[in-house]
């Protein structure tokens, strides 16, 4: 199962940055249509934005596998083995509540913009559940990478490096 889900969060990443790359793409194309031609898209603003909920999002669960966050690890790398997995574990716990609330928020907010029809007011007018629902995934596979985490603590395995 970690396997699967090891590659499906790396697959993620990719997304992410393919994500990154057409929004710099569009938002050139914006600026150029906006100021050089007086025309600007009447899209660019929205799906970028929406596209930027995928990026801080869907790819969590990646950046908390590779431990590629930033962070301050002086007094935990300084710590004795014994104290350094219980702080892995209290993280670790301490995420899966965060992600899990967030999942559970995330997904009564999709519900509701499903059940209701909410669309953006806009000239392209999104179905709103499009970007709530990048929240329950994508912290619900932070959630389970998180207990992926409160597992290795209590294994002693280093964090999962790019792998």
């Amino acid at each position: 199962m970690r396997q699967v889900f090891t590659r499906m969060v790396q697959g993620t990443r990719i997304v992410g940055q393919l994500v990154l790359v057409f929004i710099v793409v569009t938002i050139c194309y914006d600026a150029i249509q906006r100021y050089a031609f007086a025309a600007p898209t009447s899209w660019s603003l929205e799906v970028n934005t929406f596209l930027l909920i995928y990026v801080a999002v869907m790819v969590a669960a990646d950046v908390q596998r590779t431990d590629s966050h930033i962070r301050i690890t002086f007094f935990v790398e300084n710590a004795a083995p014994a104290l350094r997995r219980a702080a892995r574990a209290v993280v670790a716990m301490t995420g899966i509540a965060f992600a899990g609330i967030l999942t559970w928020r995330g997904a009564l907010m999709a519900e509701q913009a499903w059940d209701y029809g909410e669309r953006v007011s806009s000239s392209f007018g999104t179905p709103m559940v499009l970007p709530y629902a990048l929240l329950p995934l994508g912290f619900g596979t932070l959630a389970l990478q998180f207990l992926f985490d409160l597992i290795d603590a209590f294994r002693d395995d280093p964090p999962d490096q790019l792998g």
